[in-house]
């Protein structure tokens, strides 16, 4: 949770249930809110003229996003919308900011998150050089399992779809479920019930590959 709810709850915050496919916020318009997500999974994107997609990511429960665009005036460069029924708290910009100015340690949770999600944007965007698919799903799960700092053998849950991985490595769903039963038989990960348990970290083995 990047801001405790029960602030956002004293400053005025509403929630909104957003329906799957709903748009949250578009692509040129302007920043009016803060947005956090209470349930449920939000897709980050751009449609290319082509009409081909290119995620940025899909923050889920307990996660901000457009946090940046409260800090500046320019027009979002991305879309927002609800992957399913999803419930966000919604809070007025100006609101949060005048709430900020006086929390700096706020401001600074919100900055630290931001850089993460920074730092996720330049792991995503190494894909383009590597061609290896277990390498893309390697480096994304163990960013994935360090980041929520769970530890163990098969311990960590995957939090996305195998569709939702594809979007994020940039390999096709039919290369994504390949990959993972081929992982799943090198035991760097177990499958059950469509649920991807995860184990293995890059540190812990660079000759893989």
């Amino acid at each position: 949770m990047v801001v405790d709810e029960k602030i956002l709850i004293s400053l005025g915050a509403v929630e909104k249930i957003f329906q799957s496919g709903e748009k949250i916020f578009s692509k040129d318009s302007y920043c009016s809110y803060y947005y956090q997500i209470k349930k449920g999974t939000v897709k980050l994107f751009n449609i290319e003229e082509n009409g081909k997609e290119l995620v940025h990511g899909f923050p889920f429960e307990g996660h901000c996003f457009g946090e940046s665009y409260l800090f500046n005036d320019l027009p979002y460069a991305i879309e927002a919308e609800a992957v399913n029924e999803i419930v966000i708290y919604v809070l007025e910009k100006d609101v949060l900011i005048s709430y900020l100015k006086e929390n700096i340690y706020m401001l600074l949770k919100i900055n630290t998150y931001t850089a993460e999600r920074i730092h996720f944007r330049y792991l995503i965007s190494s894909f383009l050089i590597i061609s290896n698919p277990a390498r893309r799903i390697i480096i994304l799960f163990d960013h994935l399992k360090q980041y929520f700092g769970v530890e163990g053998q098969y311990s960590f849950k995957i939090p996305y779809t195998r569709n939702q991985i594809s979007c994020l490595t940039g390999l096709r769903t039919e290369t994504v479920i390949r990959t993972l039963k081929k992982l799943e038989v090198d035991k760097k990960l177990k499958i059950l019930d469509r649920k991807i348990f995860y184990t293995f970290l890059i540190s812990c083995n660079l000759l893989f590959f």
